[in-house]
């Protein structure tokens, strides 16, 4: 249904009047943006019955995507710009003397999230729904989000991250498909005529009650639904309360409710621990619960399970789900163990995201055993089949059956569990997916290579082009036509135009006004104005020692040093923009953060260095905030050592805008080189195999700190002193550890930053660089993506949704 902007000013002011109580010539902006939402929420509730209406009777195969988070953004202008609508609304809303940009500013980012992966699912959904492949993601809703990060004297300080007040308007709850899930108790076996009885006593129960977010594609007639899930109690306990027992009873439901409180909570200690563990379960029973209802209500049997859903596991944490759908299966509906793993196998697929082995969860035996009895009776039964079908069927010795086991003496490695079951494995780059075949799970691909593949991830390039950066996807409309944000590969079109003068000075002109609305927000913001005639370098993402911002701060530490021994040597200026998150127990990460923080205190106050280095760390970075800094960056740092990144998408989104890559052979980088060609991108480092070869020679850190003046230069202020402050745990791990190789490409680093200072000196050569990338930027869309996993992982028939 198209609607007039009549209607939509109509259908505001009822929600103003109706709800909010109040009339459009009192309403504050305020009011406004939650009487606006409400109407895009009912366009996007409309679509979205129309598209299911079709689907089903056309019997459509279901996508589940399952994430532990769905770093959304901001939804109001993402959801009207895929609308198609922001004209009209704009209209609407302008009669009544509001504008809309005022709107935007009253919707917090959805606390949903923390980097990557969280931000490429929610890419994935806009993509599901742009495709036009019916598709839920599922999630939990986190009330206070990862955090709110504060920089107090160069400390990360973590705040709770209040993102409902303003974020839950958007939200549609519905309490009539909550869902019971149960922990701990204890689980008695019987057997009667064949039929195999469990039952479950002694348990705790914490309701899960799901609230729906639509999130539109663009221009077509599909919306995906995002089902969020909060941890309510399950009641009141009356006869402890009669006793007296006040702190047990609210405990109880604290404790529950626990759940659904803050994304990643610290895990250092044993309650941590746990509570990561009850919020993954929580995920996933009440996830397969409801897909599980879903189909009976359509189907009537499970036995067609596999060819009307795929359900897709977006990393280790929502691996559960395979052992929870087996226990229904297995106990609710009577199935035989082979012919339950047949549905469970077929019907799971699973994306691995890291070789990093933090990520590679593994639980405590005991601690799971406690919480998840019955679900640890099927990993056991699981593990146990796995290990007879290796030995017996395979013949394998028992050091490979002991890798490839899902239990060990003391753990369950839940990597092991989602390989050994899903029909479909794959990695997120081309780099990454050999890793995993060659390494992390070489044992598996030996014996099973038809379920091992590749899936390169994609970004949301609408966003982060047309909304995020409207001067350059202007430009882009112009010399393209209005059509290219239907299909993103038709920037390659841009390429003819690289000897094109008038459209470089264009590029450059569009390049320097989103630097100078950088450096306007900032002021807004309370920091400094920069210099927008200096290079923008910047290195954003997840605080981690594997992605090497202490790489980037010793660089920074030799350039200092370098223009206080040379103060007049020939220098472009350059401005190094951080924003990155640690974890709450990653202290390591924390003294990183301090060290940027105090080495941009130290320049600020160097009169002699500033007005040639500057750094900026972005506190409390965010997807809105990204959207600002994207457009404005220049040089891309990917620095991650080789092997360790499994393919990153801040990449994209940098290439996406123009920016060049200073990079290592790393994860997406790889491909990116492929796509712009070795004159539009800068790598430096060691490759994969390379890394490999030094560690097995045997790597020593120390060695090349003795023989490196430069480096040693830069690596003694960490111990002799910045501002009076000594980092000794950067500068013990970097001297006797560095487990990521710093010292190792550090003056290969430092080479490929003077070629990228050269390069921009010579403007023309800059803008032809980064109208290549942007050009070659296409096949990293999300659109792509999801066609592939479409294609050849869920095996969906072609859409029919435009």
């Amino acid at each position: 249904m198209a609607y007039t902007v009549q209607q939509i000013k109509t259908m505001i002011i009822k929600e103003l009047q109706e709800t909010l109580g109040t009339t459009p010539d009192k309403a504050s902006d305020a009011q406004f943006y939650k009487a606006t939402v409400p109407v895009v929420k009912e366009i996007l509730e409309e679509k979205r019955r129309h598209f299911m209406s079709q689907s089903r009777s056309q019997g459509k195969k279901q996508v589940y995507y399952l994430c532990m988070e769905f770093l959304l953004g901001r939804s109001l202008k993402n959801s009207l710009s895929n609308l198609c609508m922001v004209e009209s609304f704009q209209q609407a809303l302008g009669e009544l003397d509001v504008k809309l940009d005022n709107l935007y500013e009253y919707e917090p980012d959805a606390g949903l999230g923390n980097g990557g992966l969280g931000r490429l699912a929610a890419c994935y959904m806009d993509a599901l729904a742009t495709d036009g492949y019916p598709a839920m993601g599922y999630s939990i809703l986190y009330e206070y989000g990862i955090f709110k990060q504060q920089i107090i004297d160069g400390w990360q300080n973590e705040l709770p991250d209040y993102w409902l007040p303003g974020g839950e308007v958007w939200l549609t709850p519905m309490p009539e498909h909550a869902v019971e899930v149960r922990f701990g108790g204890q689980v008695s076996e019987s057997w009667d005529h064949n039929y195999h009885n469990v039952e479950y006593k002694g348990y705790s129960s914490v309701m899960a009650v799901p609230y729906d977010i639509c999130i539109s594609g663009y221009n077509t007639k599909a919306v995906s639904r995002l089902r969020l899930w909060k941890a309510k109690s399950t009641g009141f306990n009356m006869e402890l309360f009669n006793k007296g027992e006040y702190s047990s009873v609210l405990g109880e439901g604290m404790m529950g409710e626990a759940i659904s409180k803050v994304l990643y909570p610290n895990d250092n200690h044993r309650e941590g621990k746990a509570l990561r563990l009850r919020q993954q379960y929580f995920l996933t029973a009440a996830s397969i619960a409801d897909i599980v209802r879903r189909h009976i209500e359509t189907y009537g049997t499970l036995d067609n399970l596999p060819e009307k859903n795929a359900i897709h596991l977006n990393d280790t944490h929502p691996t559960l789900a395979i052992p929870e759908l087996m226990r229904i299966l297995l106990d609710e509906c009577g199935y035989s163990w082979e012919h339950a793993y047949h549905i469970v196998s077929a019907t799971f697929a699973y994306t691995n995201h890291t070789v990093m082995p933090e990520a590679l969860e593994v639980w405590n035996i005991d601690l799971f055993r406690s919480l998840l009895p019955r679900i640890y009776q099927i990993i056991c039964e699981m593990n146990a089949r796995l290990c007879a079908e290796l030995y017996d069927a395979h013949h394998l010795q028992s050091e490979q059956v002991a890798r490839m086991a899902i239990l060990t003496d003391r753990d369950i490695r839940m990597a092991n569990l989602a390989v050994a079951v899903c029909h479909s494995v794959n990695g997120v780059s081309k780099l990454h997916s050999e890793i995993l075949k060659d390494e992390v799970f070489h044992d598996f691909y030996t014996l099973t290579p038809q379920k091992f593949g590749n899936v390169t991830n994609g970004i949301a390039s609408r966003r982060w082009l047309h909304q995020s950066n409207p001067g350059l996807s202007s430009l882009c409309a112009e010399l393209l036509g209005e059509n290219y944000l239907n299909d993103m590969d038709s920037l390659r079109g841009l390429q003819k135009y690289r000897d094109d003068s008038s459209v470089l000075e264009r590029l450059a002109a569009i390049k320097r006004q989103n630097k100078q609305s950088l450096s306007d927000y900032l002021v807004r913001h309370g920091g400094a104005a920069l210099n927008v005639d200096s290079i923008f370098d910047v290195q954003v993402k997840r605080m981690h020692e594997y992605k090497r911002q202490h790489l980037n701060a010793l660089r920074i530490l030799s350039l200092y040093q370098y223009l206080k021994a040379n103060p007049n040597a020939d220098f472009t200026p350059r401005t190094f923009i951080f924003g990155a998150k640690a974890a709450p127990g990653y202290f390591l990460a924390k003294q990183i953060i301090k060290l940027i923080c105090t080495m941009r205190d130290m320049i600020e106050r160097d009169e002699s260095v500033r007005d040639k280095l500057r750094i900026v760390y972005l506190e409390d970075y965010r997807v809105t905030l990204s959207e600002i800094l994207m457009p404005a960056s220049e040089v891309s740092e990917q620095i991650s050592l080789a092997g360790t990144e499994a393919s990153g998408t801040s990449n994209m989104k940098f290439m996406l805008s123009g920016a060049i890559t200073l990079g290592t052979m790393d994860g997406a980088n790889v491909e990116i080189y492929d796509e712009v060609g070795k004159d539009n991108i800068v790598i430096f480092g060691m490759t994969t195999a390379e890394v490999s070869a030094l560690r097995q020679k045997g790597y020593s850190a120390h060695e090349i700190y003795g023989k490196n003046a430069t480096l040693r230069a830069a690596v003694d202020m960490l111990k002799n002193g910045i501002n009076g402050e000594q980092f000794m745990d950067i500068y013990n791990s970097l001297v006797f550890k560095d487990p990521y190789m710093v010292f190792a490409d550090f003056d290969s680093y430092l080479e490929a930053s003077k070629k990228t200072a050269s390069l921009y000196t010579d403007t023309r050569r800059w803008q032809q660089m980064s109208l290549q990338n942007t050009a070659c930027s296409g096949i990293f869309c999300a659109d792509r993506s999801i066609r592939e996993y479409a294609r050849n992982i869920w095996k969906l028939d072609e859409p029919s949704a435009r």
